[in-house]
């Protein structure tokens, strides 16, 4: 039997300038290694083996390059954090634990006590408890804006403002933000921009390509696509992203193998899945807005959305979440979403499983009345992740909600 050689690893490697992002999400920083693999390898060890105890003091010491441990050098890790970084047009990723530990990462390694940011005041619930909460106590303080008000924005900027933070389009509300314009705001004081990108992934959105310095993504989500494994990415320049990976290593919220071997083979179909959920949430969106019953669907793709204009204009589709509000208050919303059958009612996003959920006391739950209240987040607001099931079966499923109502 021949013996196995990984040391000559074969890298194949495109580009965004080589490839289309649809052949980017299956071929980009693939290792094929001698033994000729076609599908992309596992590599599901805590540690690594070396020919001598020289070459040991080498890696350790950084003085050549190869695998150390699994906390921050995987070869399954790095070949997701490459596929990743080829599809957002970023110099390089940096793979976490969650989406949550993406933020953390970049709060901890490129902010310090003392620093200030900005951020939307439309950001998941947990971003929030983060930089309000935790953050605060490392001296880091946040303030809080309307991520539609450019004015806002430019108003909070302190003259010890490091870090702009954002989500577009906004989690439940679809509110967006002008990463342009913000983008230029951040540079002119000396500011990083950072962007969640988790509802629409490169395949809609690329926000470094409109100025942004950091992308981030909850793996979890669409990357995936099928609600199977836990994990988050940060992406920008080598410089930023070498402080991140310093953090990583220390610090040790780092990805799993096995889960980002599972990204990476999501990423194979995201193109396709993101085009399923956007068209299959552009028809619910319309079909939801002529119910009675309903009072407001919000969706950036609809054309009487109060920033379509600006979504067509930096997006190049709108993704598969939308939200909805219902007559009455918190007892209708429930009485809506308890009498589905077909969808799932859980508070993850991004599943080709269209999910339900009612964020005040969800997601956003753990956020104070009066911090929702000014994010718009409503007690009779539905949030709906659009799967890929047939059309009119979801929409079979709404109408055992809204006749609930």
């Amino acid at each position: 039997m021949t013996k196995p050689n990984f040391e000559h690893q074969e890298r194949i490697q495109f580009t965004s300038e080589d490839a289309e992002l649809a052949t980017l999400a299956v071929r980009a920083g693939q290792l094929r290694t001698t033994e000729g693999e076609h599908s992309d390898p596992i590599f599901p060890t805590s540690s690594f083996v070396y020919s001598s105890a020289a070459e040991a003091a080498a890696r350790f010491g950084g003085d050549e390059p190869g695998n150390i441990y699994s906390r921050f050098t995987n070869p399954t890790v790095n070949a997701f954090e490459r596929r990743i970084a080829a599809l957002e047009g970023a110099e390089r990723a940096v793979a976490t634990s969650s989406g949550m530990a993406a933020i953390l990462s970049i709060g901890l390694s490129l902010l310090q006590q003392g620093d200030h940011v900005v951020c939307s005041r439309s950001v998941f619930g947990s971003t929030v408890s983060l930089f309000e909460k935790y953050l605060s106590r490392a001296g880091i303080a946040t303030t809080f804006v309307d991520p539609k008000d450019l004015s806002a924005w430019k108003a909070a900027i302190q003259p010890n403002t490091r870090l702009l933070f954002l989500e577009t389009p906004s989690n439940p509300l679809a509110e967006l933000t002008d990463i342009e314009a913000v983008a230029e705001l951040a540079h002119n004081h000396d500011a990083l921009l950072a962007v969640d990108n988790c509802f629409l992934t490169p395949i809609f959105q690329q926000p470094l390509a409109l100025g942004a310095d950091i992308v981030i993504h909850s793996a979890t989500k669409y990357l995936d696509g099928q609600g199977r494994c836990v994990g988050g990415v940060c992406l920008g320049s080598d410089k930023l992203m070498e402080e991140v990976f310093g953090f990583i290593r220390t610090g040790g919220a780092c990805m799993s193998p096995f889960n980002a071997w599972t990204f990476q083979k999501g990423l194979e179909t995201l193109k396709i899945r993101m085009e399923a959920h956007a068209s299959n949430a552009l028809a619910m969106a319309s079909w939801l807005k002529a119910q009675p019953g309903i009072e407001k669907v919000h969706y950036s793709g609809l054309a009487d959305h109060p920033q379509h204009a600006l979504a067509k204009r930096q997006q190049s589709g709108f993704g598969g979440v939308l939200a909805f509000e219902v007559a009455g208050g918190k007892e209708a919303a429930w009485r809506f979403i308890d009498a589905t059958k077909m969808v799932s009612i859980t508070g993850n996003l991004g599943d080709v499983k269209t999910t339900i959920t009612h964020p005040a006391t969800t997601t956003h739950g753990r956020m104070s009345v009066e911090a929702r209240a000014q994010a718009g987040i409503k007690d009779n607001l539905i949030r709906l992740s659009v799967g890929i099931e047939a059309l009119e079966d979801i929409q079979a499923d709404m109408a055992l909600g809204l006749a609930a109502l």
